[in-house]
């Protein structure tokens, strides 16, 4: 949704525009601000609201963090595996 805006921001804008236009948008202030904005309607919509669906959004992300954290050893037992095929070890 995010990108959806961003692009339609952008859309009419010329192409010498454009950096002029994303500028600001690369400010520590402003990532800071659209950061805690987030955070806010996180809140809003999930917590105030008791919904369960943050425990999932712990779980799930807990389960992909995981995934990324594992997948550099993964392919390097890969690698070692396929290169020892290829010799007859």
């Amino acid at each position: 949704m995010a990108m959806r805006k961003f692009y339609n921001e952008i859309k009419g804008l010329k192409v010498k525009e454009v950096p002029e236009h994303v500028k600001p948008m690369l400010s520590l202030n402003y990532i800071k601000n659209s950061f805690k904005r987030g955070l806010d309607n996180y809140h809003a919509k999930y917590i105030e609201t008791d919904s369960a669906d943050p425990i999932f959004h712990i779980c799930f992300g807990g389960l992909i963090f995981s995934y990324l954290v594992a997948l550099p050893e993964e392919r390097r037992h890969l690698e070692h595996q396929q290169h020892a095929k290829e010799h007859g070890h």
